[in-house]
């Protein structure tokens, strides 16, 4: 553990029967300026980063996004170490933070978690040829987003450019699909899973503990009757 306790909110280098095991939260935004505790920069993680010997560093992501530079630094910065690195979304990868996802050669996505990809943006003041220069500076860091995406995600730089002018919020099942993600880790594996529809819930809780009646009519029926008498569809 870093001596530092401001740094110990980032990572934390653990033994594990003798192999050496690094863990980092990048549980807010990535700035150059980081102003509160959760703020994240490249310099301050990187030079914690460098640092750490281990086996294997696990990248824990729960952030809005930031700046692309700062963003790409740490990915940059994490692909160079020895180790190998599985980056892991337990919230929100948004913006800047998916490209720090696309650090890991293992990639995971947390059952309930979502990815957001979209090209740069910023705000900017002045005349027409000021506007027009920024916009070709956009254009050329988005391109640095769309290389990483690219090369992990197998997939051409056309549809990976399609699919960030949607500025497109993908669920696990999607992000998979895609290659964002390498493989999906479901917390709620052999649990009840959690839903937000009423037929499910009333159908769960009808049936719940009752053993099927051949002779009586199908469980669907006498759910999408209750439902009826409720006007829920």
């Amino acid at each position: 553990m870093p001596n530092n306790k401001t740094h110990a909110t980032y990572w934390s280098l653990v033994q594990d029967e003798g192999s050496r095991e690094a863990d980092i939260y990048i549980f807010g935004d990535i700035t150059s300026w980081p102003w509160i505790e959760s703020d994240v920069s490249s310099w301050r993680l990187a030079t914690q980063i460098t640092n750490i010997d281990a086996d294997e560093i696990r990248v824990h992501i729960n952030s809005y996004g930031g700046e692309v530079s700062e963003a790409l630094a740490i990915m940059n910065t994490l692909m160079s170490h020895k180790a190998r690195v599985t980056t892991i979304v337990d919230g929100f990868a948004c913006s800047a933070a998916s490209v720090i996802l696309m650090a890991g050669d293992k990639r995971i996505a947390q059952s309930c978690s979502n990815i957001l990809v979209h090209p740069a943006s910023t705000i900017v003041s002045g005349n027409a040829a000021k506007l027009r220069a920024e916009a070709d500076d956009l254009d050329t860091v988005t391109e640095q987003s769309v290389t990483a995406y690219v090369a992990r995600t197998g997939r051409s730089r056309e549809e990976i450019v399609s699919l960030m002018a949607e500025d497109r919020f993908m669920a696990p099942e999607e992000a998979l699909e895609w290659g964002f993600v390498t493989e999906i880790q479901d917390l709620f594996a052999g649990e009840e899973r959690p839903t937000q529809s009423v037929r499910q819930t009333v159908a769960r809780l009808l049936t719940a503990g009752k053993t099927p009646d051949p002779a009586s009519k199908p469980a669907k029926k006498t759910v999408e009757d209750f439902l009826s008498a409720f006007g829920a569809r």
